[in-house]
């Protein structure tokens, strides 16, 4: 039975999120769209064909739900789509901005929401869902408008949601119990799981299961959310000695503060994530924080079996808080989502046709079957299922009772400075480069402005 990451969560989200925001707009013209929200009050235009690109590639697990999708869209409209989908990583995103650089975008692009579209925008080659609304105003009124991931540019939104993540810290309870320790809850301090991870070293575990060589970035984001708040952990710094920058620097030597105390596993500079996160199954670790797809890792699906014996001996919590800030604020949101491009907005033939194929994507339905569970912008949210295991049931717990949610800092930079400041935490935590130095390195780095 398939259960990625708690079917229940997009409900969640959306049940946390409603009371922040209304429906989007009035009545729309007499409609042609395909999900019958929004559409235009001139003459049924003729079929049209239209270009889409996504990361909906061949070897992605929505790959059919994709195809099954494009098919109903052009049998609904008698509009064609050109589909020049591919496998989300790097290259493909070079690509992608190597064809907005030429001329050559799409009419409809899915894509990511943080930084790596903020070229498209400053240049204006996407359209707001503000400058959509004003012609369409019920598009993508089916979503949380306070769900809506803003452009690092100008603070608007751009793309109309799809899926989203949540990050928590999962734990292993038989190495618990044998240390005789309670499972973290949501008043637990960060001086409190200190001196856990103390007690568990004592008894001859590895308190953190965490690669510094390949995943630093999930107890990065929690260190530095620690120094601050929600409200500031978006904030990038302009240096390493700015308000922002001195809550990095801060983050940075908690980790060098744990890593100097032993609380990560012995080959933490060399291992891969595979084999640290693997210690979690092998009872050899106690805590691991991850995102919710990590929750299929531990139970399996359809296809697969999970990687851990009996389900029950583990669960997912809030990483404990310091300062200002509550455990039970966390880090989450949504990182992709359908971007219209100017160049098919401009078009009289084509805009219609692409507004409808973005509502075709982004209906109730749709968004739930490609989401598969995970968190979404949508008011309805999901159906919650009637059986599930406990470590779902945990993660709903445990995300349903956020108080704060702040998207990961990480997305405010791009990938080049993302990669020196990572790359940088070895030296940090082994002492041969100073925080401030790595900060600055990061920022001062070809295109981290961009």
């Amino acid at each position: 039975m398939k259960k990625t990451l708690a079917i229940i969560l997009a409900l969640c989200l959306g049940a946390s999120m409603l009371a922040a925001c209304g429906g989007s707009g009035s009545s729309a013209p007499a409609s042609a769209s395909v999900a019958g929200s929004t559409g235009s009050s001139a003459p049924e235009a003729k079929p049209v064909e239209i270009r889409v690109v996504t990361s909906y590639g061949g070897d992605d697990g929505n790959r059919a739900n994709y195809e099954e999708a494009v098919a109903g869209y052009e049998a609904a409209t008698g509009n064609t789509v050109v589909d020049e989908s591919a496998t989300s990583n790097e290259q493909w995103k070079a690509q992608v901005k190597a064809d907005f650089q030429t001329g050559s975008e799409p009419d409809v692009l899915f894509f990511f929401t943080g930084t790596d579209a903020s070229e498209f925008i400053k240049n204006g080659k996407v359209v707001s869902i503000e400058e959509i609304r004003k012609e369409y105003p019920d598009y993508a009124s089916n979503m949380l408008d306070a769900a809506m991931p803003l452009s690092f540019v100008d603070a608007k939104a751009y793309a109309v949601p799809s899926s989203g993540y949540w990050e928590g810290m999962f734990v292993n309870k038989p190495v618990l119990a044998d240390c005789g320790l309670e499972v973290p809850g949501p008043d637990t301090t960060w001086d409190e799981f200190m001196e856990m991870c103390e007690t568990i070293k004592s008894k001859g575990y590895t308190p953190i299961a965490c690669s510094l060589q390949e995943v630093p970035h999930y107890w990065f984001e929690f260190c530095i959310l620690n120094q601050g708040d929600v409200a500031k952990h978006a904030e990038v710094p302009a240096s390493g000695a700015d308000e922002a920058g001195q809550r990095w620097v801060a983050g940075l030597n908690t980790l060098k503060e744990m890593y100097e105390k032993g609380y990560f596993p012995a080959n933490t500079l060399t291992a891969g994530d595979a084999d640290t996160f693997q210690m979690m199954a092998d009872n050899k670790a106690a805590f691991a924080i991850d995102g919710s797809w990590k929750v299929g890792w531990f139970t399996g699906s359809e296809d697969a079996a999970g990687n851990v014996e009996n389900i029950d001996d583990y669960t997912v919590t809030y990483v404990p808080g310091s300062g200002s800030r509550k455990a039970t604020d966390i880090v989450g949101g949504i990182s992709m989502g359908y971007y219209i491009t100017e160049k098919a907005w401009s078009d009289p033939e084509k805009r219609d046709a692409a507004v409808q194929f973005v509502e075709y994507m982004t209906t109730d339905d749709m968004v739930n079957k490609f989401a598969g569970g995970a968190p979404t912008a949508l008011k309805s949210g999901l159906p919650e299922a009637a059986d599930t295991d406990s470590l779902h049931a945990a993660a709903v717990t445990m995300f349903n009772g956020k108080t704060g949610m702040a998207s990961a800092v990480q997305d405010a930079l791009n990938q080049t400075a993302r990669g020196v400041l990572f790359a940088s935490v070895k030296d940090v935590v082994t002492g041969t480069l100073a925080p401030e130095e790595a900060i600055e390195t990061a920022l001062a780095t070809p295109l981290a402005d961009s």
